[in-house]
């Protein structure tokens, strides 16, 4: 028997700070994609024009970025124990997670092995994307960001930086992360007990969270 409750998992700096990087990875995407085939995306129609709101989208996501880091670290002070994989996470979480994603949601035969909480709102699987995203390719495609966006008055950083070939380069990859991280982020959230159960919480702070009565089993037992 499933029963249902209601858990507020999302803070309104938390909710205003997601949407607000996400509308800035968005229009990232797409000006990126303008500016690195201006023939084949012609979005703005414009190469300068996407280049300049390219530059404005990507200082957005850097002051957002910030804004959240300091929010988890110095407010909410649940920056690691959110974001940070445990070694049992690692070790068995990761692939018990895998398994209900891949196999169990579709078969139904088993419930998510995950329950959010406030202080454990994330899945081991989120946890280690999350990590990933937020402490190592974020950083680095801001960087990159920033010394092409300077790279006259930084001109000295760009070379030690292996020079403004491999910093393309480099900034272009880690773009395509981010792509390929927003598809499979959107994706994975539609795979809640309803198709939009993990997109309300985003704008209410609230989630409808499962949980299996199991008192059958234990009377049996």
């Amino acid at each position: 028997m499933q029963l249902a409750r209601h858990v507020y998992l999302t803070p309104t700096p938390v909710r205003i700070w997601h949407w607000l990087n996400a509308f800035g990875i968005v229009t990232l995407c797409l000006t990126g994609a303008e500016i690195r085939f201006p023939e084949y995306a012609p979005i703005l129609g414009n190469y300068k024009a996407a280049v300049r709101v390219h530059n404005a989208a990507g200082v957005v996501v850097a002051v957002s970025y910030a804004l959240w880091f300091l929010y988890y670290a110095f407010v909410a002070r649940s920056l690691v124990k959110l974001y940070v994989p445990t070694v049992q996470d690692l070790k068995r979480g990761m692939i018990r997670q895998a398994f209900y994603y891949f196999f169990y949601y579709f078969l139904g035969t088993r419930p998510n092995p995950h329950h959010a909480t406030p202080e454990d709102k994330f899945n081991p699987l989120q946890k280690t994307a999350y990590a990933a995203v937020m402490f190592l390719f974020t950083p680095l495609v801001i960087v990159t960001g920033l010394l092409l966006m300077n790279v006259d008055p930084l001109r000295e950083l760009v070379v030690m930086a292996g020079g403004l070939t491999l910093l393309t380069a480099a900034h272009w990859l880690l773009a395509c992360v981010f792509c390929a991280f927003l598809i499979a982020h959107v994706y994975l959230a539609t795979l809640g007990h309803t198709p939009f159960a993990h997109f309300k919480p985003m704008w209410t702070g609230w989630e409808e969270v499962e949980e299996h009565d199991d008192s059958k089993h234990r009377s049996a037992a």
